[in-house]
């Protein structure tokens, strides 16, 4: 019990400059950001988290806003998430933001290096949105296939319900995308897979597909809940949500690799191992509990 102790995460702490954003209005002095609490103010919150991705970003934001304001079918506003990076993510993010000056683009700087988790879980505690996509920074995923989730959340969560629609690369295991991969990240891949069957998501056929709708009444119940900022995270949202007995669609989408990745296959195989198991035991053991919302 020690052991387990000792290797939870502890609460995250939420610095005051970090409750703020900058944007191409104002680049120098910060404005209050928005409270998942809120009302809504707009349809739509793209949530991307972002560390040392000065690189990857131009495209992947080029591509989310050609669609956004192409169809013109939702209200948006952009969350840029620096999780403490060191190559001046932020300033990039200002930069790319002052080229798109009729979107709502805005930058928000942890003051440390969180994690992807924690920076998915500190943009969605401060949306605007009624509805939530987490996405990564990279642009593996297409991001015209939002309108694929969009109506599978309308299936599954009508009226403002609470629903999570999962990006899925199920349907590419035995084309190039994935066969293509490096032989450890799909040995990684099929052993993450014989986990989550134990852990008890294993009804989701893909977990680590960086493309994740939530409805505003979804978030609002399981990322004050959340406490992994690893990478695995997505495995503690969807054992949440099940949980929660909040609905859960899973839908394919288009992806191919991205160079650049951050992700050491050995260290990150064991760390997730380990988060796995600390969160299990955690609610085996009563130390996290979840409280259904009354009906």
């Amino acid at each position: 019990y020690a052991l387990l102790v000792i290797s939870t995460p502890a609460p995250v702490v939420t610095h005051d400059s970090e409750q703020k954003y900058r944007s191409h209005k104002s680049p120098t002095t910060p404005k209050p950001l928005s409270r998942l609490s809120e009302p809504s103010t707009v349809d739509l919150t793209v949530v991307i988290p972002a560390f040392n991705e000065t690189e990857r970003l131009p495209l992947m934001l080029s591509s989310a806003i050609d669609h956004l304001t192409s169809k013109n079918l939702h209200s948006f506003e952009i969350l840029i998430v620096d999780d403490g990076s060191t190559d001046d993510t932020s300033a990039a993010s200002l930069e790319l933001a002052a080229k798109y000056p009729t979107c709502d683009i805005r930058v928000v700087t942890l003051e440390k290096n969180l994690g992807k988790g924690g920076a998915v879980r500190h943009g969605m505690l401060y949306s605007s949105g009624e509805r939530m996509l987490m996405v990564d920074a990279d642009g593996a995923s297409r991001f015209n296939d939002l309108e694929l989730l969009w109506t599978a959340m309308d299936d599954i969560a009508p009226n403002k319900g609470a629903g999570v629609v999962v990006g899925s690369r199920a349907h590419l295991v035995k084309t190039e995308a994935v066969v293509k991969r490096s032989f450890i990240r799909n040995v990684l891949m099929y052993g993450l897979h014989t986990i989550l069957r134990i852990v008890g998501v294993g009804h989701i056929r893909d977990t680590q597909c960086g493309f994740k709708l939530f409805s505003r009444a979804a978030a609002q119940q399981i990322f004050p809940l959340q406490h992994l900022a690893t990478w695995i995270f997505d495995v503690e949202l969807l054992l949440l949500a099940k949980q929660l007995r909040i609905p859960v669609a899973e839908v394919p989408v288009d992806w191919h690799e991205v160079p650049g990745s951050k992700l050491n296959v050995v260290t990150a195989s064991l760390q997730m191992l380990k988060d796995l198991l600390v969160v299990r035991a955690n609610f085996l053991l009563g130390r996290w509990t979840v409280k259904l919302k009354s009906q």
